[in-house]
């Protein structure tokens, strides 16, 4: 019996997946009759479930339509019904020849999941690292286009912020806080990022060039590696935090790695799935704005307290020349627009038991909330396929991941501009429909829309990975990839810039285009060994990296058109000039190895170890050792612990090891040289841009963690808790240089030391799992924090003014602002030394900017058909509030409504001082100082519920051949803060904030 129980469980699950209901009888002298039946899952019919006589070897698997038949020996024979995702039950079948049955859905445990962590996979239950993981099941109710978003607040020590809500706009991602010193006001390579992998080929990110022509319109004219993605096609995304788990990937890994997965083939019948939704989106959150009479207010009284007695002629709005009774809410126009989204996507996947494929294509569209014809385009295709030998000593997947990606927007951000027009400000068009100039008094914000900033960008990224069994337990694999990104990008300068009154024509049109073309190629072979002995069992992994990125780009500036209607025809242009161009080449190579030792299942000890070698550095200091350790101890399976009955799984892990970085761009040792603008003497001139310096290295990042794992009452309440000690040195930052030099800065280590540290915890429950309600519940929480613990002689140092050991390393020195002068009316500050004026010596309070805390909590309900979810996140931290603006109070600009609070006679008391044209120096003086004072900086706590779906599944028997759902989802969908006026989520004053979406849409799959 015993035996063919064995049997059973070895082929289950080859056949759990199994559509074709297949039937295995064994010769019997018993008297045999049949039992049928239907299973089915939250009220659909349900494949693949194993059914099988109790004692006997008789078995069969459900087909698509969840029926069954099995011929039963004995009188009173029982049923074992088996599906990896749901209860196993156990029926007796007495005289009944139907049964027709409803599995529960399982209680998925620590001890079931499986976690990517890049060059192997472990169980969660037996990983020394910490590896975060989402699925499908998280992102496909989110309406985002970009999967990052779909990430937010879902994972314990990752931040992930939105830096604008135009599309194509990047993020800000932070993997258990930031290492280095640079940043992108200190350089163009963002040091901070982590390592994308998409099917275990690594993004490139490029030599991180920019062009410049974004940088009004993004934030840090930045994109995001996944934006080429569609959340759609991924089928799970891990990250990697801690030493044991990124160590593998060595200087790759001190940020942090994010794996994602892409969805697979799965054995059955051919699937065809489609997947189409449209959504509204709109920002949320914006402050009332002053009515012109309000506004004429503080401009007339901003005049009297310079002792302007005469309105100037260029004041258009209070002269008389703007007419006062004119009140336009320019907010509104500019970016109180409703967006646009609508998302399209198909998959068809199936396969055998040795040949398994998955192809998708999606086509994306999204506007903006600008008024005009802005939007964002996006298709994508992919192509994936495993195959298997008879023998199962062969296995070859190949993946392909093809996308592009068409973004026209405007120059600039219209809410950095034009949303603080005058209320009175004139209309934007004549009655005739051209644009209005209002007699030269009025610069119109359309014409400088009509610089429209577009690009364009085509990405492949393909896989492709085989692997064969030498002998038992020895496996030969070599992974290999291949990435293709081109970017173009335009920006159109056409004569309707121009003021028609200034007879300016096409000879001063212009174009501005950019190109970058970047390739790579990576190969690893691989060697793996796996051997049980006993309670003693061990995995080694040996392997080899070799990668070369090649990358090109050029920006051309073509003028001096004969008509705009060939400003895009470069050929025509009278004047063409090369701006800039470059050609760069990074090569990369490791040799890594990896040893996992696990004793009775109870004791598990992972060594990590790499060697890498980088082009960015001089030939002396190209390699570099990184190295981990980790160890864990499941004490749940100690014997003293077997009788403790609600207590599923404990575990205790720990991890140390090293990591580094080389994100600093290519050439950076090396003297190089561009092209000057100017010639002598006929000769084009070259100009030295870099100091040699081959003896800078790797920045590295010692990181350790020790954490709680626990799974109780069946593995129905799992917790998780983790403290982690993060220590990143040998700062690679520009040096400064004296003046004499030519030169201000040079590349080099710089002796400083920053720390990250923090707790995370996670309670992941399943409240309840019945037939007709489920409700399960995930809640997280972070409390990072960020300090420079050492940076030898910094108050000499120019890093004095943004620096304090012992503080965070996103600071802000500040003045302390002491109030308002009831006489003057003018804002007071501390003056520290004594000295009777205010310099940076008096800037002595620092404020931390940046996340303090954050939590999160995700509910999923189920109910019969219906399946609701919802992600609330709750953030604590400090940042710029809206008084920053309070150096415009008084000038021709509207504000929101809470400047009206500003100092009178009759209010001594007020928040703001007396406004001003900046024409009063002692005024103007004050309210810059404001902006630079610890008024400004307030703790932006919020609760924000991120996300909302819902969704309901037709029946199975309505519709007979497909399986349909419809489903509502929102986004950003409401925000309590005290935090006034400003998105608290914006961290960069000037851009749209994140939009709040609501989507509509539906599932078909046959």
């Amino acid at each position: 019996m015993k035996k063919s129980y064995s049997l059973i469980g070895g082929i289950f699950f080859g056949l759990m997946l199994s559509t074709g209901g297949v039937t295995v009888k064994a010769q019997s002298q018993n008297q045999t009759r049949t039992i049928s039946g239907t299973i089915t899952a939250d009220g659909k019919p349900l494949s693949g479930v194993v059914i099988l006589q109790e004692g006997s070897d008789q078995f069969t698997t459900s087909n698509s339509n969840g029926t069954y038949q099995l011929q039963v020996r004995s009188e009173n024979p029982i049923l074992l019904f088996k599906h990896p995702n749901y209860m196993q039950e156990r029926l007796p079948v007495g005289s009944q020849t139907v049964i027709n049955l409803s599995l529960r859905q399982a209680v998925t445990g620590i001890e079931e999941v499986i976690l990517n962590a890049g060059y192997y996979k472990v169980k969660e239950k037996e990983s020394t690292g910490s590896i975060a993981k989402i699925t499908a099941k998280d992102i496909e109710n989110q309406p985002v286009v970009n999967v990052l978003s779909a990430m937010q607040g879902r994972l314990a020590g990752v931040s992930i912020t939105q830096n604008s809500g135009t599309p194509g706009g990047g993020y800000d991602i932070q993997i258990r806080g930031r290492n280095s010193l640079r940043t992108y006001s200190t350089g163009s390579v963002n040091a901070n990022a982590p390592l994308y992998i998409i099917d275990g080929v690594p993004v490139p990110a490029g030599n991180d060039f920019r062009s410049g022509m974004a940088s009004a319109i993004l934030p840090y004219q930045d994109t995001n590696p996944l934006s080429a993605i569609n959340p759609d096609d991924v089928q799970s995304i891990e990250v990697l935090k801690d030493a044991d788990a990124t160590a593998i990937y060595g200087s790759r890994g001190a940020n942090g790695v994010v794996l994602v997965t892409t969805k697979k083939g799965s054995k059955g019948k051919t699937i065809v799935s489609y997947n189409g939704s449209y959504g509204i989106g709109r920002a949320a959150r914006l402050p009332e704005m002053m009515s012109t009479e309000e506004y004429i207010k503080v401009r007339r009284q901003a005049f009297q307290n310079d002792n302007i007695q005469n309105i100037p002629a260029t004041a258009y709005d209070i002269n008389g020349r703007w007419s006062p009774d004119r009140n336009t809410n320019w907010q509104k126009y500019f970016i109180g627009n409703r967006s646009e989204q609508q998302s399209h996507q198909i998959n068809i996947s199936g396969g055998t038991d040795n040949t398994r494929f998955n192809l998708s294509g999606s086509h994306d569209e999204q506007t903006t909330v600008f008024p005009g014809d802005y939007g964002y385009k996006r298709n994508n295709a992919g192509i994936s396929l495993q195959h298997q030998s008879p023998n199962r000593n062969f296995s070859v997947q190949f993946s392909s991941y093809y996308s592009t990606q068409n973004n026209v927007l405007p120059p600039t951000d219209f809410y950095r501009v034009y949303t603080t027009l005058a209320p009175n400000a004139p209309d934007l068009y004549k009655p005739d429909g051209s644009l209005n100039w209002e007699n030269n008094t009025f610069t119109n914000p359309l014409a400088a829309a009509t610089q429209t900033y577009s690009t364009g960008s085509k990405q492949l990224i393909s896989n492709l990975s085989m692997d064969y069994k030498l002998m038992q337990g020895l496996m030969l694999k070599i992974n290999s990839g291949y990435t293709d990104n081109k970017v173009n990008e335009t920006r159109l300068f056409p004569k309707t810039f121009y003021n028609p009154s200034t007879n300016i024509g096409s000879e001063r049109s212009a174009i501005r285009k950019g190109e970058v073309n970047n390739t790579s190629w990576i190969v690893e072979p691989q060697l793996s060994y796996d051997k049980k002995l006993g309670n003693h069992q061990i995995q080694m992994l040996l392997g080899s990296t070799f990668q070369e990125q090649r990358s090109t780009n050029q920006v051309l500036y073509a003028s001096n058109f004969p008509s705009d209607e060939l400003i895009e025809n470069l050929g025509s242009a009278q004047s063409l000039i090369v701006n800039s161009t470059g050609s760069f080449t990074y090569r990369y190579q490791s040799l890594y190895g990896r040893i996992n030792y696990n004793y009775d299942g109870k004791y598990l000890l992972n060594l990590t170890g790499r060697r890498d070698g980088s082009s960015r550095f001089g030939p002396e200091r190209r390699y570099s050792n990184f190295a981990a350790v980790g160890g864990a101890w499941i004490f749940s399976k100690e014997k003293f612990l077997q009788s403790v009955k609600w207590l599923s799984f404990a575990k205790l892990r720990g991890s140390y090891g090293t990591a580094g970085s080389d994100l600093i761009g290519d050439y950076q040792y090396l003297d190089t040289y561009q092209t000057g603008q100017y010639g002598y003497e006929g000769v084009q001139s070259i100009n030295p841009v870099r100091l040699y310096n081959p003896n800078f290295g790797w920045e590295e990042t010692r990181k350790m963690e020790v954490a709680l794992e626990a799974g109780f009452l069946d593995n129905r309440i799992n917790v998780s808790g983790a403290y982690y000690r993060n220590r990143s040195k040998n700062q690679l930052v520009g040096i400064p240089q004296p003046g004499t030099t030519g030169f201000s800065t040079i590349q080099g280590n710089l002796n400083a030391t920053v720390q990250n540290t923090g707790w995370e915890f996670v309670l992941d429950s399943k409240i309840f799992n019945r037939d007709n309600f489920k409700w399960s519940s995930v809640i997280n929480f972070s409390a990072p924090r960020n300090q420079l613990i050492d940076f030898p002689n910094l108050e000499g140092s120019t890093f004095a003014n943004t620096l304090v050991v012992g503080r965070s390393t996103t600071i802000r020195k500040l003045y302390h602002y002491i109030g308002i002068d009831p006489v003057t009316g003018i804002y007071k500050f501390e003056d520290v030394n004594k000295d009777g004026k205010l310099d940076i010596n008096d800037r002595t309070v620092v404020k931390d900017i940046g996340l303090r805390w954050d939590g999160s909590i995700q509910n999923s309900f189920q109910y019969g058909r219906w399946k609701l979810q919802f992600l609330v996140q709750v953030i604590n931290q400090n940042l710029t509030n809206s008084k920053s603006n309070a150096t415009s109070l008084g000038s021709m600009g509207n504000l929101p409504v809470q400047y009206l609070d500003y100092w009178t006679p009759d209010n001594p008391n007020a928040t703001y001082q007396k406004p001003t044209t900046l024409a009063n120096a002692a005024l103007t003086t004050a309210a810059v100082n404001f902006t630079n004072s610890d008024a400004v900086i307030s703790n932006a706590w919020y609760v924000r519920l991120r996300n909302v779906s819902l969704q309901y599944d037709f029946p199975a028997d309505l519709l007979k051949v497909m399986n349909v759902s419809v489903f509502f989802q929102g986004q950003n969908l409401a925000t309590w803060t005290k935090f006034k006026d400003i998105d608290p989520e914006l961290v960069l004053s000037g851009y749209t904030p994140p939009l709040q979406v609501f989507s509509f849409g539906f599932n078909i799959k046959f």
